[in-house]
């Protein structure tokens, strides 16, 4: 689930009008548009209209906002709609007394004269980005603050031409940074008006132009996105010549769910060379690490993401060594993967899932989208032929389909993991031979939902509100889960995101990001302090909440029942995947048994536990390590010292300043043997 489409922040800064008429951008992903942006300026006035939906769902934002005589933003309004539905009603002001703000984060003001000129705007649309950038083509080195709080800046990257309905337009793209996790790569005309944006897997671009700027700009934010990683892969990650030994460390086994005696690891290469107790001899010439009596745990297994470059490395950071990517743009994913096998990046071993979606209105763009039961098994065929490891059905695929395509699957050797798809249930699902099932809500719609309703829209989160009147103890309910427990279907259930989204509280740190929002850069920590999912009367958060409650206990009944319970986040991994290991223990696990969950029997899961998920002699070498005992506190996997992946190690307290992260933990004291 993607939150925005512009990163953690968007910018407004004085800049004069595009131009005296409706401009018009349209939104692109796969070839396919599926939404506007448009511009419309008159005098000292700009007025927004943009609105994009993707999966059936999408930010539907107005926006007003009222110049000075030399272009800068006095008065500006943003209402409508976020990607998941939550009211937006953000004002900026600025007087000669200060700059004043309220958004969903609260309220906030910068008194004096001196207030920055510039708003981030927390829940706008491209235009305040758009503005900045032409601003800061003026501003003393490409340099100017912005309220809340920190400083942007605009670096050029490139240059292209475009064939259009206007003729042949010269653009520059620029790396816009300073304000978040991330650069944002931001496309403008010669005279320094927003021509594009884009991502990836998606473009926003001046209409007309679209489809030729639609490739090579987002080739080329994906190249310049690598080359900045690529600098901080070069830096931070440390390919020791010789053994690597490290010292004086405790070893979570997966197996006897415990922490063994005191032991020294060392790895040679790309694998555990030897498992000794402490205060082993070393050789002449290692690199010897001390662990400082702390724990060694294996690398764990993010089992539900959408992985993108920066994701890629957070995951590394957080310990998260090996994921499962549940749908992507197949190129784009291809050529990631193949950026960090080659070490050019950083990022977890991926296991991939075939996206198969079918085609409608409400069509995820990612994977391979199909009109018939032939493309549908014709898609099996393709992800089989590729090494993929399971397929993924999602919600516009014709639920007639599902027996076929899934014994298409089972036959190439391809497990079926998915959404219920719309008009269907887990029940018919689990019939048609479902390996796994996807997110908790999908699993319990098909005990609410009457015939005809749609979930390929925002319902699918909307009737959560029904679930309080749900008794687990139920026939339906129990037929269900009996049904999981004997055709052996496990079940992945995104907790942490049902947590955000019937739980947040707009002005309050969600309940995921406590023990790590005060570690965030300042506009990190704005996008951490506001719902997900839109309540519009105190009724319906309470319901929201009364269904979170339900989901738990819901999930305890399966955890107590045998079925497997896989833990994945579809919110990008890294921190919010320690959150999600916590929820797993109030399901009835222990912190013992939910770090095993984590990582041996994942291991186990997707084959591969003759190489990975606890760390013995011979082994790939992917682990973290943590001053305390997870064991006893399942919060210590948040204090990360350094992760071995692959042989390769990195200390996150090096890296996290980089980004403006303040670390966790302190990184061990390194030499060499003599």
């Amino acid at each position: 689930m993607k939150f925005r489409l512009l990163g953690a922040v968007a910018l407004a800064a004085c800049a004069m009008p595009l131009a005296a008429k409706p401009v018009t951008y349209r939104v692109v992903t796969q070839d396919t548009d599926i939404g506007h942006y448009i511009v419309d300026t008159e005098g000292d006035r700009v007025t927004v209209d943009y609105d994009f939906k993707q999966n059936g769902r999408g930010p539907t934002i107005k926006e007003s906002l009222r110049l000075d005589k030399d272009g800068r933003p006095v008065d500006w309004t943003i209402t409508g709609r976020t990607t998941f539905g939550n009211a937006v009603n953000e004002r900026f002001t600025r007087t000669a007394q200060g700059a004043q703000w309220r958004d969903l984060a609260g309220p906030g003001k910068i008194p004096g004269k001196d207030a920055p000129r510039f708003y981030a705007a927390q829940n706008g649309s491209p235009l305040d980005v758009s503005l900045l950038a032409k601003a800061l083509l003026a501003a003393p080195d490409k340099t100017l603050p912005v309220a809340p709080g920190g400083t942007a800046t605009l670096r050029e990257r490139a240059r292209n031409s475009f064939d259009g309905p206007d003729g042949r337009l010269d653009a520059i793209t620029y790396e816009l940074g300073g304000l978040s996790l991330a650069p944002l790569y931001i496309t403008l005309d010669g005279k320094g008006d927003f021509f594009a944006f884009a991502t990836p897997d998606l473009i926003i671009a001046r209409a007309g132009y679209e489809k030729a700027a639609d490739k090579p700009l987002r080739d080329l934010s994906e190249r310049l996105a690598s080359e900045r990683l690529a600098a901080l892969q070069k830096d931070g990650a440390h390919k020791f010549s010789g053994p690597v030994r490290i010292r004086n460390v405790r070893l979570f086994d997966p197996r006897a769910k415990a922490l063994t005696a005191a032991s020294d690891v060392v790895v040679s290469g790309r694998t555990i060379a030897e498992v000794l107790p402490a205060g082993s001899k070393a050789t002449p010439g290692e690199t010897v690490i001390d662990g400082a009596g702390g724990t060694l745990v294996p690398g764990m297994f993010e089992m539900h993401g959408h992985l993108g470059q920066e994701d890629a490395l957070l995951n590394v950071l957080a310990g998260i060594t090996s994921l499962r990517d549940m749908g992507n743009d197949n190129a784009v994913l291809d050529q990631l993967i193949h950026r960090i096998e080659a070490g050019e990046v950083a990022g977890p071993r991926v296991v991939r899932s075939g996206f198969i979606e079918g085609k409608s209105q409400f069509s995820a763009r990612n994977g391979i989208l199909a009109s018939t039961e032939a493309e549908a098994l014709d898609a099996v065929r393709w992800y089989a032929a590729r090494g993929y490891w399971q397929a993924k059905l999602y919600n516009s695929m014709d639920p007639a389909w599902a027996p076929a395509v899934v014994a298409e699957a089972h036959r190439h050797g391809l497990r079926v993991a998915g959404h219920v798809p719309a008009f269907s249930s887990a029940d018919a699902m689990i019939a048609a031979g479902f390996d796994e099932l996807t997110h908790v809500n999908q699993l319990m719609l098909g005990w609410v939902l009457q015939p005809g309703e749609d979930t390929r829209t925002l319902f699918r989160f909307t009737a959560m509100r029904r679930f309080p009147t749900l008794d687990v103890k139920s026939a339906k309910v129990q037929g269900t889960l009996d049904a999981m427990v004997a055709r052996h279907v496990a079940h992945e259930p995104t907790i942490g995101i049902h947590e955000l989204g019937l739980t947040a509280l707009d002005g309050q740190p969600n309940p995921g990001a406590l023990d790590y929002i005060d570690h965030m850069p300042p506009s990190e920590q704005r996008q951490l302090k506001q719902a997900l999912f839109g309540a519009d009367t105190p009724q319906q958060r309470a319901e929201y909440v009364a269904a979170y409650a339900k989901i738990l206990e819901t999930l305890s009944e399966m955890n107590r029942k045998g079925i497997l319970l896989i833990p994945g986040t579809d919110t990008g991994g890294a921190f919010t995947y320690h959150r999600e290991l916590e929820l797993f223990g109030k399901l009835g696990m222990t912190p013992a048994q939910v770090l095993s969950r984590a990582t041996l029997e994942m291991a186990q899961y997707l084959g591969q536990d003759q190489q990975l998920g606890s760390i013995e002699r011979g082994k790939l070498a992917d682990f973290f390590l943590v001053p305390g005992d997870p064991t006893r506190d399942l919060k210590s996997i948040k204090a990360i010292g350094m992760v071995v992946r692959d042989g390769t190690v990195y200390f996150p307290p090096e890296i996290y300043p980089k980004l403006g992260i303040r670390p966790f933990a302190p990184a061990p004291k390194v030499e060499t043997a003599k």
